[in-house]
Formats: structure tokens, C-alpha cells, sequence
């Protein structure tokens, strides 16, 4: 009974779909015998002819196919060379400039920290990240409401795009600066508008000139990376106060504790009195926790919720909450990083001067230098000399080198294999003059 029950009520769904069991079991005959007999007209593979494609719609495209137009031709990020790479490749010690890295490494707090709660690494970390947006909350005078804590500066950079850009919409940054202010906008379909520098900075007045009626979203890093530039407080206020309610302004400020001689102010005073500004903190600079992957942001409440709900669950492990907690204690170590910085970065654009180079004026833990033309291949060479440093072609500077600011000891190493290199081609040079 149960079995005739079972018959008839697929009968009947059957019947409803304006199809017998026979025709059923025909067309399914049909189809398999064909797709047995295109495959092995093709070799074993599945057919693409056009008849295939009529037949099958959508289902017959390819997954290459599937992929927007817009993220086709997206540049990747192009990240700094790993020294255990080069190590291993070269068979050499070398020393890393080339990612901006803190040469001091993380607090002795933060390290403590994070090795007292390592053993909890079996459980998932606290995802709303409760004790840290407390103690930022507090620091930056704002409610705990208004901070997301993220997976470093580059997930904040992603989400903004994502909850407010679509196709149909414009973004705005300048040409060189940070890569993934670019690529943000880029997959989120929309337009990117990119706004000339000045003087190898942020043109403010440029870029308000720029908005228009779908523009959505404007990126600005400062001080800039790998420019190293910064514009003053008082510019910037005067340029948010030019942008509509409707653009939010996303101002990363990942080297801002470097910048000591132009005079910023807290932006925190610019958000309180306009919303429309997302502020974006790392870790991963003088606090010394890049390998962390932790930082944060300030903005609106309804902003970040809705950023919330796209970010990757537990987006920040337990061990980086502990190490950031630390870190913000440890202000004795945050201020020695500022100062040997500072201390170094005279010293290495000094020592860049000597060998006839004109380093562009830093208010990061980097210096930005013109070359010429073979910037790519003085970088290979400092690389066989076990310098690590960063040729910028890929972020629209083909002539031009960043280096970053490392101990007295890395300095002198980048400094002696520069004036090698240097001193080695200008040699080529007279000899092909000759």
C-alpha cells in the first residue's frame, strides 16, 4: 500500500508538471545519451559548442565566465618579499626593508600577554571584542559603540566599499597611494576616480574639486603611503568641512604616531562634529604587532553595524586582543620607537643625500626615493646583497624606491650596498658613454 501510495503521488506531481513518468524517463535517457556522446566526441571532456550553450543557458558557461568583468582585471596586492625567501634562495644573511615594519619589535607587555593566553587557543576568541573596544573607547573619547575592531587597517578599507559602493557609484583616492584604497573600489563594481598628487602628496583641494552627485566613498592615508607625505590638521578640517553629509571620508592613519613635526591634532575633533568620517587604526606600525593582524576603526554606529555584519566571524584571535590590550599600556616603548625612528630616518636620509640621492621628506617609518629608470634593478641588486627593499613600479612610481627606516645596523648595510650598487652602475655608465 504504502509503495502504490508513493507511485501515485509521484504520478500525480508528475502530471502537475505537464510530464508522464515515460516522458520523464525518455528526456532523461535522452539527455545522458547525449552528453555521453559529446564527450567522447571531445575527448572526455564536457562540450562548449554553441548548440550546448543554447541548450543549457547560464549552466553552460565556464567558471571564468561567471567572474564580473570589473574583477577580471584586478591588480593583487603585491606584498614585501619574505626575508626567510630571500634567505633561502640566496644563501645570505639579509636584512628587511621593504614592509615597513617596526625594527624594534612588539611590547615586552604585549609578548607577556600574549603567551599567557596562547594555551586558550583552543576556544574562539571574544568576536565582539568586548575589553579592547572598552579601553580604546576610553582613550579616544568616544562611545564603544563607535569602534570595530578588525583585522588590521586592510579589512576596515574592504567593508567600507562594500556596504556603500556598487556599480553605478564613484570612489575617489589619489594616484600612489595605498594599493588596496584602489582595489576596494574596484570590487565593489564602482568607479574609481583617482585624483593627481602634488608635490608627491594629497591634493585636498583637488580631490573635493572631484566629488560628484554618485561619488560615495573618498580614501586618504595619512601621512601617505609609500609617498610618506602628510597634510596638515588645519587642511584637513578645512577639507571636510567641503565634503557632502553623503561621502564618507575613510582616513587611514597607520603611520600617524611617526608624523611629529606637522602639527596634527586628534581627528576624533573632526568626528565629533561631522559623521561622515571613518578613521582607520592599525597595530601594526609602532606598536609592533604586524604579525597580529589587528587594528581598528572609529565612525558611526549605524556605519559599523552595518559593517558588522559583513566581516568575517571572529575576524581577531584571542591571543592579538591580548597583545593589543598590552600594547596601549606600554607607552615607555611606544615613545622609544617614535624617537629611535625619528633618530634613524635623519640619519638614513642623510646618508641617502651623501650618495646623491634626494629622499622625498618623511613623516612615516620609511623614506620614499627617486631613482630613475632602473629602480627595478637597483632593487635587484641590493636584493643579491642582502638588502630587501621596495621598487614601487607596481604602485605607479616606476622610478622610485622605498626604503624603510631600520636599526643603525640595517641602515648601515642598506647605505654601504646602495653606494655599492650606485658606484657599480655609474661605472657601466661611463663605460658605455666611452
Amino acid at each position: 500500500m504504502a509503495g502504490s501510495e508513493k507511485r501515485r503521488k509521484r504520478s500525480n506531481t508528475e502530471v502537475c508538471r505537464g510530464q508522464s513518468t515515460e516522458d520523464t524517463e525518455s528526456r532523461e535517457r535522452t539527455f545522458y545519451d547525449t552528453e555521453r556522446a559529446s564527450r567522447r566526441k571531445s575527448g572526455g571532456k564536457p562540450p562548449h559548442s554553441k548548440r550546448a550553450r543554447r541548450r543549457w543557458g547560464t549552466m553552460a558557461k565556464t567558471i571564468e565566465e561567471l567572474i564580473p568583468d570589473y574583477l577580471r582585471g584586478l591588480p593583487v596586492y603585491v606584498p614585501g618579499k619574505p626575508i626567510e625567501e630571500v634567505e633561502r634562495e640566496l644563501n645570505i644573511h639579509a636584512v628587511k626593508l621593504a614592509s615597513n615594519e617596526n625594527p624594534l619589535g612588539p611590547s615586552p607587555k604585549a609578548m607577556e600577554a600574549a603567551r599567557k593566553v596562547l594555551g586558550d587557543s583552543n576556544r574562539y576568541p571574544d568576536g565582539g571584542t568586548y575589553y579592547l573596544r572598552q579601553k580604546l573607547a576610553e582613550r579616544r573619547g568616544v562611545t564603544p559603540d563607535e569602534l570595530f575592531v578588525s583585522l588590521g587597517s586592510s579589512e576596515l578599507i574592504d567593508l567600507a566599499s562594500r556596504v556603500l559602493l556598487r556599480q553605478g557609484l564613484e570612489g575617489i583616492t589619489s594616484e600612489g597611494s595605498y594599493a588596496p584604497f584602489s582595489i576596494a573600489i574596484r570590487a565593489s563594481g564602482a568607479k574609481l576616480v583617482l585624483v593627481p598628487q602634488r608635490h608627491f602628496a594629497f591634493d585636498l583641494q583637488a580631490i573635493a574639486k572631484a566629488i560628484t552627485p554618485p561619488t560615495r566613498v573618498i580614501y586618504l592615508a595619512n601621512p601617505n603611503n609609500p609617498t610618506g607625505t602628510a597634510f596638515t590638521g588645519s587642511e584637513f578640517r578645512e577639507f571636510v568641512e567641503s565634503v557632502p553629509d553623503g561621502v564618507l571620508v575613510v582616513l587611514d592613519e597607520a603611520y600617524i604616531h611617526y608624523a611629529t613635526s606637522v602639527g596634527l591634532k586628534d581627528s576624533v575633533e573632526v568626528y565629533q562634529r561631522r559623521k561622515n568620517l571613518l578613521i582607520l587604526r592599525t597595530f601594526s606600525k609602532v606598536y609592533g604587532l604586524a604579525g597580529m593582524r589587528i587594528g581598528y576603526a572609529i565612525g558611526h554606529p549605524e556605519l559599523l553595524a552595518a559593517m558588522n555584519k559583513l566581516k568575517t566571524p571572529f575576524n581577531t584571535s584571542g591571543v592579538a586582543q591580548a597583545a593589543a590590550l598590552a600594547a596601549l599600556d606600554d607607552k615607555e616603548h611606544v615613545q622609544r620607537c617614535i624617537e629611535t625612528n625619528a633618530a634613524e630616518r635623519k640619519r638614513l636620509c642623510e646618508g641617502l643625500e651623501k650618495l646623491g640621492l634626494q629622499p622625498v621628506r618623511s613623516e612615516t617609518n620609511f623614506v620614499f626615493i627617486p631613482v630613475g629608470p632602473e629602480a627595478k634593478a637597483i632593487g635587484d641588486d641590493l636584493l643579491h646583497l642582502g638588502v630587501i627593499v621596495r621598487p614601487l613600479g607596481w604602485m605607479g612610481f616606476s622610478e622610485a624606491i622605498r626604503i624603510s627606516v631600520g636599526t643603525a645596523e640595517e641602515n648601515d648595510k642598506c647605505l654601504s650596498a646602495l653606494g655599492q650598487v650606485l658606484m657599480k652602475r655609474a661605472g657601466k655608465g661611463e663605460l658605455a658613454t666611452r
